[in-house]
Protein backbone atom coordinates (compact mmCIF):
# COMPACT_ATOMS: atom_id res chain seq x y z
CA UNK A 1 0.00 0.00 0.00
CA UNK A 2 2.96 1.95 1.00
CA UNK A 3 4.83 1.41 -2.48
CA UNK A 4 1.34 2.28 -4.45
CA UNK A 5 0.80 5.67 -2.99
CA UNK A 6 4.37 6.58 -3.66
CA UNK A 7 4.18 5.95 -6.87
CA UNK A 8 0.87 7.55 -7.31
CA UNK A 9 2.70 10.61 -5.36
CA UNK A 10 5.47 10.59 -8.20
CA UNK A 11 3.11 10.17 -10.85
CA UNK A 12 1.40 13.40 -9.64
CA UNK A 13 4.35 15.34 -9.41
CA UNK A 14 5.68 14.29 -12.83
CA UNK A 15 2.54 15.65 -14.40
CA UNK A 16 2.15 18.70 -12.47
CA UNK A 17 5.88 19.33 -13.43
CA UNK A 18 4.73 18.64 -17.39
CA UNK A 19 2.08 21.15 -17.11
CA UNK A 20 4.38 23.62 -15.65
CA UNK A 21 4.68 26.56 -18.37
CA UNK A 22 8.29 27.17 -19.44
CA UNK A 23 10.10 29.60 -18.09
CA UNK A 24 10.04 33.15 -20.00
CA UNK A 25 12.42 32.61 -23.09
CA UNK A 26 12.27 36.49 -24.41
CA UNK A 27 15.45 37.33 -26.32
CA UNK A 28 17.31 40.44 -26.75
CA UNK A 29 18.88 39.31 -30.07
CA UNK A 30 17.86 41.48 -32.69
CA UNK A 31 16.61 44.15 -30.67
CA UNK A 32 17.66 47.61 -31.25
CA UNK A 33 20.29 48.72 -28.93
CA UNK A 34 18.37 51.61 -27.16
CA UNK A 35 15.78 49.64 -26.16
CA UNK A 36 17.82 46.54 -25.04
CA UNK A 37 17.91 45.76 -21.55
CA UNK A 38 21.56 46.07 -19.45
CA UNK A 39 23.27 43.71 -18.88
CA UNK A 40 22.25 41.64 -14.91
CA UNK A 41 18.52 41.45 -15.76
CA UNK A 42 16.08 38.12 -16.35
CA UNK A 43 12.70 38.30 -17.75
CA UNK A 44 10.26 37.45 -15.28
CA UNK A 45 7.05 37.56 -17.42
CA UNK A 46 5.80 37.94 -20.94
CA UNK A 47 2.59 39.68 -21.34
CA UNK A 48 0.50 40.19 -24.91
CA UNK A 49 -1.35 43.78 -24.18
CA UNK A 50 -4.19 44.61 -26.34
CA UNK A 51 -5.58 47.73 -26.36
CA UNK A 52 -6.37 51.21 -26.48
CA UNK A 53 -4.75 54.31 -26.71
CA UNK A 54 -6.27 57.53 -26.53
CA UNK A 55 -4.97 61.08 -28.82
CA UNK A 56 -6.70 63.99 -28.62
CA UNK A 57 -6.78 67.51 -31.30
CA UNK A 58 -4.91 69.80 -29.42
CA UNK A 59 -2.70 73.25 -30.69
CA UNK A 60 0.49 73.04 -31.14
CA UNK A 61 2.63 74.64 -28.21
CA UNK A 62 5.52 75.26 -30.26
CA UNK A 63 4.36 76.82 -33.56
CA UNK A 64 1.01 78.68 -33.59
CA UNK A 65 -1.59 77.75 -35.83
CA UNK A 66 -0.64 74.16 -35.96
CA UNK A 67 -2.34 71.55 -34.54
CA UNK A 68 -1.67 67.73 -33.64
CA UNK A 69 -2.85 64.73 -32.21
CA UNK A 70 -1.70 64.37 -28.91
CA UNK A 71 -1.30 61.22 -26.83
CA UNK A 72 -3.29 61.12 -23.69
CA UNK A 73 -2.82 57.31 -22.65
CA UNK A 74 -3.42 53.20 -22.98
CA UNK A 75 -6.16 51.08 -21.89
CA UNK A 76 -4.94 47.90 -22.29
CA UNK A 77 -5.32 44.02 -20.85
CA UNK A 78 -2.18 42.76 -19.94
CA UNK A 79 -1.91 38.96 -21.36
CA UNK A 80 -0.51 35.76 -21.04
CA UNK A 81 0.83 33.96 -23.47
CA UNK A 82 -2.10 31.58 -23.95
CA UNK A 83 -4.72 34.46 -24.10
CA UNK A 84 -5.42 34.76 -20.13
CA UNK A 85 -5.77 38.52 -19.22
CA UNK A 86 -2.84 38.62 -16.05
CA UNK A 87 -3.25 42.37 -15.73
CA UNK A 88 -3.73 45.19 -16.97
CA UNK A 89 -1.87 48.39 -18.55
CA UNK A 90 -3.29 52.45 -17.80
CA UNK A 91 -3.27 55.64 -17.84
CA UNK A 92 -2.12 58.26 -17.36
CA UNK A 93 0.31 57.80 -15.58
CA UNK A 94 1.30 54.99 -17.32
CA UNK A 95 0.80 52.02 -15.05
CA UNK A 96 0.78 48.38 -15.40
CA UNK A 97 -0.99 46.53 -12.88
CA UNK A 98 -0.87 42.57 -11.99
CA UNK A 99 -4.26 40.92 -11.18
CA UNK A 100 -2.63 39.95 -7.81
CA UNK A 101 -3.07 44.24 -7.08
CA UNK A 102 0.80 44.77 -6.94
CA UNK A 103 1.54 47.71 -10.04
CA UNK A 104 4.22 49.72 -11.27
CA UNK A 105 4.71 52.90 -13.39
CA UNK A 106 8.14 53.78 -14.85
CA UNK A 107 10.27 56.36 -17.00
CA UNK A 108 10.68 56.01 -20.15
CA UNK A 109 14.33 55.43 -21.14
CA UNK A 110 14.49 54.92 -25.00
CA UNK A 111 12.48 54.50 -27.63
CA UNK A 112 13.15 52.92 -31.26
CA UNK A 113 10.90 52.84 -34.30
CA UNK A 114 8.87 49.75 -34.90
CA UNK A 115 7.07 48.85 -38.00
CA UNK A 116 5.41 51.50 -40.41
CA UNK A 117 1.81 52.07 -38.33
CA UNK A 118 2.95 50.73 -35.27
CA UNK A 119 3.91 52.95 -31.86
CA UNK A 120 7.67 52.90 -31.09
CA UNK A 121 9.63 49.84 -28.86
CA UNK A 122 10.10 50.94 -25.91
CA UNK A 123 12.19 50.68 -22.70
CA UNK A 124 10.82 51.94 -19.46
CA UNK A 125 12.86 51.88 -16.26
CA UNK A 126 10.61 50.84 -13.16
CA UNK A 127 9.81 52.72 -10.05
CA UNK A 128 9.42 50.81 -7.38
CA UNK A 129 6.23 48.73 -7.42
CA UNK A 130 3.30 49.24 -4.65
CA UNK A 131 1.85 46.14 -3.31
CA UNK A 132 3.68 42.29 -2.67
CA UNK A 133 3.44 40.16 -6.02
CA UNK A 134 4.24 39.72 -9.75
CA UNK A 135 5.27 43.77 -9.97
CA UNK A 136 7.52 43.54 -6.82
CA UNK A 137 11.37 43.91 -7.80
CA UNK A 138 10.40 44.85 -11.62
CA UNK A 139 13.27 46.57 -12.91
CA UNK A 140 12.75 47.21 -16.40
CA UNK A 141 9.77 46.73 -19.01
CA UNK A 142 10.45 46.51 -22.72
CA UNK A 143 7.61 47.13 -25.21
CA UNK A 144 8.32 45.39 -28.48
CA UNK A 145 6.21 44.09 -31.25
CA UNK A 146 4.10 46.46 -31.56
CA UNK A 147 1.20 46.51 -34.02
CA UNK A 148 -1.00 49.71 -34.59
CA UNK A 149 -1.77 52.26 -32.02
CA UNK A 150 -0.29 55.50 -33.96
CA UNK A 151 -2.04 59.24 -33.57
CA UNK A 152 -4.82 59.18 -36.01
CA UNK A 153 -4.76 59.99 -39.74
CA UNK A 154 -8.18 62.39 -39.60
CA UNK A 155 -7.36 65.82 -39.19
CA UNK A 156 -6.46 67.71 -36.73
CA UNK A 157 -7.26 71.59 -37.10
CA UNK A 158 -9.04 74.32 -35.40
CA UNK A 159 -12.30 72.62 -35.92
CA UNK A 160 -11.25 69.62 -33.98
CA UNK A 161 -9.43 71.11 -31.16
CA UNK A 162 -10.44 68.91 -28.17
CA UNK A 163 -11.90 65.45 -30.14
CA UNK A 164 -10.57 62.58 -29.02
CA UNK A 165 -9.95 59.60 -31.05
CA UNK A 166 -9.11 55.96 -30.01
CA UNK A 167 -6.89 53.98 -32.01
CA UNK A 168 -6.64 49.61 -31.25
CA UNK A 169 -2.98 48.32 -30.66
CA UNK A 170 -1.41 45.35 -29.34
CA UNK A 171 2.45 45.21 -28.45
CA UNK A 172 3.96 42.64 -26.01
CA UNK A 173 5.48 43.84 -22.54
CA UNK A 174 8.33 42.05 -21.05
CA UNK A 175 9.13 42.86 -17.54
CA UNK A 176 12.35 41.74 -15.77
CA UNK A 177 13.94 41.52 -12.50
CA UNK A 178 17.43 42.03 -11.48
CA UNK A 179 20.06 39.00 -10.90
Amino acid sequence: MIRFALTATAVTLIAACASTPPAPTFSQAGMPAAVQVPAGNVVTLESVGVGEITYQCNPNKDIQGQFAWVFVGPDAKLNNRAGKQIGKYYGPPATWEANDGSKLTGVQVAVSPATAGSIPLQLVKANPAIGAGAMSGVTFIQRVATVGGVAPATPCNAAAVGKKEIVKYQADYIFWKAV
